[in-house]
Formats: C-alpha cells, sequence, structure tokens
C-alpha cells in the first residue's frame, strides 16, 4: 500500500505541469478501477492486495462471484477494507488538475455497522411502545431512512437485520394506538420500508394486519404524493408475499378501490406498476375480487394506457386484463369496449414473448360463449373485430414460431372460434389504433 501510495504521489507530480498545455490528460493506472477502468472515488483493498472501487466490486459481489477479479481467490464484502492512502492521493491529483475540469473525488462516508443499526433499531422499538412515541420515532425513523440511502451497504445492512420487521412493528403499534398518530409519522416509517424492500414473510404479515392494512389505504386513498406511492409499494410487498398469511378479507373493497383510483388517476410511473402487480395477485387469488375489480371500472382503464403503453407497463397491463376476465363481470366490461379485440391483437408480437401469451389468453377468454353451443351477439362482435384486425394470421404464425403448450391449445380453439365467422368483413391492418379512443369516446 505505502508503495502505491508512492507511485501515486509521483504521478500526482507529473500530471500538474500539464494544466494549459492541451494535451488529453490521462488518468493514471493505479488511480483505475481494475473492473470498471474509471477513476476510483471510493478504493478498497481486497486481502489479495488488489484495490477496486467499493462500487464495483460490492457489485461483483452482488452477483454471485465470490472471487476476487483479478487473482480468483476467495473474496467476501466484509473482507473489504478502505485504502485511505490512495484516496488521498487520488483527491491530490484532482485538486492538481482542476485547471483541466477534474473535480475532487468527495471523501466517502463511514458506512454504518450492525452494532448501530440494531441500536437504531432499538430505539424506534422503544419509541413505538410510549405514548409520546411520534416524535422520537419520526426522529430515529429520519436516521434510518437517511442511513439507508447513503448507499447500497448500508441498505443491505438495515436489510440484513430485520429492520423491515422493525418498521412495519412500529408501523402497526402507531396505527392501533389510542389517540391518531401523525400521518407524517407513518408515511415516514413506509418511505424507510421502501428503502430495505423486499420485506420478509414476517414483515409483510404484520403489515398486513387489520390496523396497518386501514392506514395503509388511508394513506394510499388520501396522504401525500410521496405518502402514496410509498403506500401503495407496500400494499404490493403484502399481497405479492407466498409465505405470508394475511387476511385481506375485511379489506378487499378498501384495497380495491385505492388501487383502482391509483391506477385511473397515476400520480407516478412507479406507484402505478406496482398498483397493477397489486391488482394482478387480488384478481389471482379471487374471481369474486376479480369481479370487484371490474365493476370499479378498471377494464376499460387498461385498454385505454395499453394504446400507448411501453414493455414494462403493457406487459403488466395485460396481466392485470388477463385475471380481471377470469371473471363474467370482467369479460362484459372488456366485450362492450370497442378497443378490446383491437389492442390485444396489436400487442401480439410488438412488446414480448409474455405480452403475446397475455394477449391470446384474454382473446381467449373473450371468444369464449357465456354458455356451452351458445354465442351471444357481444361475443361474436368481439370475434368479427378481431378478425378484421388481423388475428386469424397472426396466430397462425404464433403457432409456426411456436409458443408454449398452454398458449398453443389457446391460439388453436382461438382459431377454430374465428373460423366460423371468417367471411364477415375484411381483414385490415392492425398497424396503428392510437386514434380510435377516440372514436369510441
Amino acid at each position: 500500500m505505502a508503495l502505491l501510495a508512492r507511485r501515486a504521489r509521483r504521478a500526482v507530480t507529473r500530471a500538474a505541469p500539464l494544466g494549459g498545455g492541451g494535451v488529453e490528460l490521462a488518468i493514471p493506472a493505479h488511480f483505475r478501477c481494475p473492473i470498471s477502468l474509471d477513476l476510483m472515488r471510493d478504493p478498497v483493498t481486497a486481502p489479495t492486495g488488489i484495490t477496486y472501487d467499493r462500487e464495483s466490486i460490492e457489485a461483483w459481489l452482488d452477483t454471485g462471484r465470490a472471487t476476487c477479479p483479478v487473482t480468483h481467490a476467495p473474496l467476501r464484502h466484509g473482507d473489504l477494507v478502505p485504502n485511505h492512502a490512495i484516496r488521498r492521493v487520488i483527491q491530490d491529483w484532482c485538486v492538481a488538475n482542476r485547471s483541466r475540469g477534474v473535480e475532487r473525488i468527495p471523501t466517502p462516508k463511514i458506512p454504518v455497522t450492525p452494532v448501530q443499526a440494531s441500536e437504531l433499531l432499538f430505539d424506534l422499538a422503544g419509541a413505538a411502545r410510549r405514548r409520546d412515541a411520534a416524535a422520537r420515532c419520526a426522529e430515529v425513523v429520519a436516521k434510518i431512512k437517511a442511513l439507508a440511502r447513503d448507499s447500497e451497504r448500508n441498505r443491505r445492512c438495515f436489510a440484513s437485520i430485520g429492520t423491515g420487521r422493525a418498521l412495519a412493528a412500529a408501523f402497526e403499534t402507531l396505527a392501533d394506538a389510542d389517540a391518531a398518530p401523525a400521518w407524517r409519522v407513518l408515511e415516514d416509517i413506509l418511505a424507510a420500508l421502501v428503502c430495505v424492500m423486499p420485506l420478509d414473510e414476517e414483515a409483510a404479515g404484520t403489515l398486513g394486519s387489520p390496523s396497518s392494512l386501514g392506514s395503509l389505504v388511508a394513506i394510499a386513498e388520501n396522504g401525500s404524493l410521496a405518502g402514496r406511492m410509498n403506500a401503495v409499494l407496500a400494499i404490493k410487498e403484502i399481497v405479492s408475499c407466498d409465505g405470508a398469511f394475511v387476511d385481506l378479507s375485511g379489506k378487499v373493497d378498501e384495497i380495491v378501490d385505492a388501487l383502482v383510483k391509483i391506477i385511473k388517476a397515476p400520480i407516478c410511473p412507479q406507484a402505478t406498476k406496482a398498483a397493477m402487480v397489486a391488482t394482478y395477485h387480488l384478481a389471482r387469488s379471487d374471481e369474486r375480487v376479480a369481479a370487484r375489480l371490474a365493476t370499479a371500472g378498471l377494464v376499460p382503464v387498461l385498454i385505454e394506457v395499453l394504446v400507448e403503453a411501453d414493455k414494462s407497463m403493457s406487459e403488466k397491463a395485460l396481466a392485470v386484463v388477463d385475471a380481471v376476465l377470469a371473471s363474467e363481470e370482467g369479460r362484459a366490461s372488456a366485450r362492450a369496449h370497442a378497443l378490446a379485440m383491437p389492442v390485444l391483437v396489436k400487442k401480439m408480437f410488438r412488446v414480448s414473448d409474455l405480452a403475446t401469451e397475455l394477449a391470446v389468453s384474454s382473446m381467449w377468454r373473450l371468444g369464449k360463449a357465456p354458455c356451452a353451443g351458445e354465442e351471444d351477439e357481444a361475443v361474436m362482435r368481439c370475434l368479427v373485430d378481431a378478425l378484421r384486425v388481423g388475428a386469424f394470421q397472426k396466430l397462425l404464425l404464433l403457432l409456426q414460431v411456436g409458443c408454449r403448450d398452454a398458449t398453443k391449445e389457446k391460439a388453436t380453439e382461438l382459431l377454430k372460434m374465428l373460423n366460423k365467422h371468417k367471411g364477415v368483413g375484411e381483414c385490415v391492418d392492425a398497424g396503428d389504433f392510437r386514434g380510435l379512443n377516440k372514436l369510441s369516446a
């Protein structure tokens, strides 16, 4: 380490006279991270003697490769030691070349230790149990949130010692208190919870208690913009956690209303996507919930969203549509919308394989007759609409290129449904439906 420091100081003295020469400035090789090849901002040294930039080597280790990239010797997160000597020399080099546009790298903050993090959680638990908890809880939660956001290393440290469980317990205690807690404190706890997501089963179960759910729904509907987004993210964690037992029976209607409100009147893409994921899991869990989502007017909103949605939004919206169409109310709502079939056909082969499979599943649900052997006017109209925008040709192409067995069965059955109406209307290009939503108004 001392040798590297001496070499770095010599590089600084050589680089300093280059200030006004107009020659391109070269970063000394030993200032570069061996992984990213960029100037190191927070150099750390492994037991092998190789120095890396902290962000790069931690990202390397996070992928599951527990070896030194250069020597291939075993390496863990805890083995990395800050190299203050190299960092100071790099800072000196930056100052010496300030006239050439080089900015001085800041001194890295000291990461939080498990002991310090545990002390904060102990303070939080104690403050939540006291009657004058709000002010103290807000102070402790603010520290946790600031430290967790400061670096990925801090976030991992908090997540590893059960911070999600402690925050969920504090949220439940304050939400269940006799006196109405300050909304700001609950919103702060949610903001800190988001920093340590995903939550484990115990934290999701605690957050899914009746009192906590009631406060989450209230914040999702009437909180600040940040609070509403964090509440939706928390609801998504609760309903999508497989191992957590959460009884939503008494709050389903309220949760559905809050989620549909977020989707109908978006506050940000992250909240909208989280609300869609939550509604998907709710609809898949119970057909009655799917029917409730349909009666809340979700299907027309999702169809309008699909007209110009990006890949991520399209996949989530199609998943929700397919789940809601499992109910008769959902199918009736979609069949009454002029854009339902055209948009589903448009999404085939245009987004991803997953989106194509979801679109085929939704089309298959809409084409099925309510009773065996009987086909009502709404079903026939949907099939004719699908034919007119090229569904038959796309389904044949899908069978040729290949797909999963379940999708292949639905596509084959759908082709049989469409074949009955093949002579009705001519096929038109399904290239662009961005203007059709105006015609259907």
